[in-house]
């Protein structure tokens, strides 16, 4: 008998021989397969959330943007500025590098959203079609919002695509914000909730699940609320509620799991973004293996997930920021982890804006 070590290898009987068994044979067979590499999957991705603009309202630029987008194959971008901005105070002698740099007060910026209108317009329109703006320069407390959102739409029809990212519960930026504490389920923003439902546009919201020291969902109710009472708006869940202050001071929410299962199967109207302070504890173990409970939870809502870089205003790491999803797409199925790659996003834009991507 002739038996070839390839990966199509079959048990072939000699004329002189006699012949093994069919059990013998099938068990080399799957010894075969069973060792034949496994093909690597290449993603194209959507990065579902992006900072133009540092905390400092300052940007490396689109042509930067561009060329990280082409390094990294990456086909879209969610685009929006920062809503705050941070102030270098009078007694400081050095510049902060970044909000939690000194003690100095963020304050609520509205002409981010400016900025990032600009520098779309200096594309050509194929290019511009890669992008997708939220806008986010308002005061979430202010009733005044959803009306200078209107005014903010009108005077770039169809430009903007979204709404966020909306800062609310965010341990320190909150801490440093003057004014009050947003809350996801004040008045003022279910007035802009309203207003997103009537312009079909998707809200990606910042809303941590807990504070920095209480090991429990301390302001799911928050979150919670807004779901239930505007079905007909859809919510992108920046995060999945955590934050790099919370992974500092409780390193892994053990409830955040369960909590997000259950808002995922009573809420329709929920998306989870899942950029980076979500990549370790949860989807990656210390190993950097996938979480399997995780990849369950995502093969179950196959449509609901998206990833993004989260980077602000840099843009030299973005293929490295997308591609650290790569060990826990590859554990899901092909179908699957390519809708979370990439697709997922695109289909929670404006229905309109939903045929010229595809």
């Amino acid at each position: 008998m002739n038996r070839q070590a390839t990966g199509r290898s079959i048990c072939v009987p000699s004329g002189g021989h006699r012949l093994l068994n069919i059990r013998n044979c099938l068990a080399a067979f799957c010894l075969v397969v069973s060792a034949a590499p496994v093909q690597a999957r290449d993603y194209h991705y959507s990065d579902a959330h992006l900072h133009f603009v540092d905390f400092f309202q300052e940007s490396a630029g689109m042509d930067q943007l561009l060329k990280a987008m082409d390094k990294g194959d990456i086909d879209h971008v969610m685009i929006s500025g920062i809503p705050v901005a941070k102030k270098w105070h009078e007694n400081e002698p050095k510049r902060p590098r970044y909000y939690a740099g000194d003690d100095a007060a963020v304050y609520w910026y509205s002409a981010t959203d400016v900025v990032v209108a600009a520098a779309l317009k200096e594309l050509d329109e194929e290019q511009r079609k890669r992008f997708h703006p939220f806008l986010s320069g308002f005061n979430p407390n202010d009733k005044n919002a959803d009306a200078h959102i209107r005014r903010m739409l009108d005077m770039d029809p169809g430009l903007w695509q979204g709404l966020g990212e909306i800062f609310t519960r965010h341990d320190d930026v909150t801490a440093l914000t003057q004014g009050d504490t947003p809350r996801a389920n004040n008045e003022a923003l279910t007035r802009v909730y309203h207003l997103a439902a009537e312009f079909d546009l998707p809200v990606m919201l910042h809303s941590n699940i807990t504070s920095k020291r209480e090991r429990n969902p301390l302001y799911l109710a928050e979150l919670e609320e807004p779901l239930r009472n505007h079905p007909h708006t859809r919510f992108i869940w920046a995060h999945a509620g955590t934050s790099k202050e919370l992974h500092r001071h409780q390193k892994k929410l053990d409830f955040l799991l369960p909590t997000v299962k259950r808002l995922l199967d009573d809420y329709p109207n929920l998306y989870v973004d899942l950029s980076w302070t979500m990549l370790r504890p949860y989807l990656l173990d210390s190993a950097g293996g996938p979480d399997p409970d995780w990849v369950a939870l995502v093969e179950r809502h196959p449509t609901r997930f998206m990833i993004g870089s989260d980077v602000v205003g840099r843009f030299e790491g973005l293929r490295e920021a997308m591609r650290a999803f790569d060990p826990f797409l590859d554990a899901l199925p092909e179908a699957v982890a390519r809708k979370v790659a990439r697709d997922n996003f695109l289909a929670v834009l404006p229905r309109k804006r939903q045929a010229e991507v595809r």
